[in-house]
């Protein structure tokens, strides 16, 4: 894909690009307040706002709707910010386009349904607005991929991806899950491609959120989108993840920022050996993960001439025991030997199936 690089997205804007303003809009008088308190802020280049709001359940508020574009109109004559909304349907698109919105962005609801993309990517033909994709609910890269490429081949190049964390059973830290490990291998599959990060649906609380943000610029993201409301307590939505524009310029004036690079002849000289290290240690590595294939193999032979299924759930339990106290004698954390061995183990039952099968089809013919 040919995407525009985030200098091509924002030519006239500074990086870390920092888009700020209320999950939703909700009156005029509170819209304009926000702008102008943000519009003091030099960091923040855009002005988002919810006009429209998906919501599980009914009866819950879901938005002005239109009368709230005009507001958004104000604050761009008044500020000189750009204006940022989110997109569910066809008609939405019509309606910001009318109004005259800057960039649109598609909710991590929509991005689940390659329907609703498709139907959001045919009103977008024609046009050369930006558009920021978030990722879908789920950890799923694959729709968070499709729905990048759906936008793309309706013509749109200047494309940014929202990483706003996956929604996952149970209680943990934070409102959505980051699982970083999603958005870094999506800069990989499409280098080019400007992702900024949301920490407030991360985060959940708005306690949260510095640290947070920081962690995105450590991993070289472009910026964030930073919920942000005169008096977050009285929001209508979301309101333990908003931040007062005070407390967005705290936030934003105690990060490090951080570059891709060093001039320093001495530092670049040190990186190269830690690297060439690194280098040899994966090369080791990669051979040892192949010649425990190897024995995988052979254990599979083994079990299938003696009648004995692939998976032992028993052997499996007391292996990663064992893997869990070897890897906290070294230093390395529970989850990460796990996350590790997870990946290992389902690929040597698999070897195992396939060497059962094959042999099995071998005994048919």
């Amino acid at each position: 894909m040919k995407i525009k690089t985030i200098e091509e997205c924002f030519p006239k804007l500074k990086k870390p690009i920092i888009i700020a303003g209320p999950c939703s809009a909700e009156t005029e008088d509170q819209v304009m307040q926000t702008a102008r308190e943000i519009k003091e802020i030099p960091n923040v280049q855009i002005f988002r706002a919810g006009i429209w709001k998906p919501r599980t359940r009914p009866n819950s508020f879901e938005g002005v709707g239109e009368k709230g574009l005009p507001w958004l109109q104000r604050v761009k004559e008044e500020t000189g910010l750009q204006t940022a909304i989110e997109i569910a349907n066809a008609k939405h698109v019509e309606l910001a386009l009318k109004y005259g919105i800057d960039i649109l962005w598609i909710g991590a609801r929509t991005t689940v349904s390659p329907f609703a993309v498709q139907e959001i990517a045919d009103a977008l033909k024609g046009t050369d607005i930006r558009v920021m994709i978030k990722n879908p609910l789920n950890a799923d890269l694959s729709l968070w991929l499709g729905a990048i490429e759906r936008i793309h081949q309706a013509g749109i190049d200047r494309i940014i991806a929202i990483h706003r964390g996956f929604s996952i059973e149970g209680t943990h830290k934070y409102r959505n899950a980051p699982v970083w490990k999603i958005p870094i291998e999506l800069k990989q599959r499409v280098p080019n491609l400007p992702m900024i990060c949301d920490p407030s649906h991360i985060a959940g609380k708005r306690a949260l959120i510095a640290n947070i943000t920081q962690k995105a610029l450590d991993i070289d993201m472009d910026g964030a989108i930073i919920e942000t409301h005169i008096t977050p307590e009285t929001a209508w939505s979301d309101a333990a993840q908003q931040v007062t524009p005070t407390e967005l310029k705290k936030i934003l004036g105690n990060l490090s920022y951080r570059s891709q690079s060093c001039h320093d002849k001495e530092f670049e000289n040190e990186l190269e050996v830690l690297r060439d290290q690194i280098d040899r240690a994966d090369q080791e590595l990669i051979e040892l993960l192949a010649q425990r294939q190897n024995i995988v193999a052979d254990i599979a032979r083994a079990k299938l001439k003696n009648n004995v299924t692939a998976l032992q759930v028993t052997r499996v339990n007391e292996m990663m025991k064992k893997r869990f106290e070897k890897g906290e004698s070294v230093g390395l954390s529970r989850e990460y030997i796990k996350e590790i061995y997870d990946t290992i183990h389902t690929k040597s039952v698999k070897t195992q199936i396939n060497i059962m099968e094959e042999k099995k089809d071998e005994e048919n013919k």
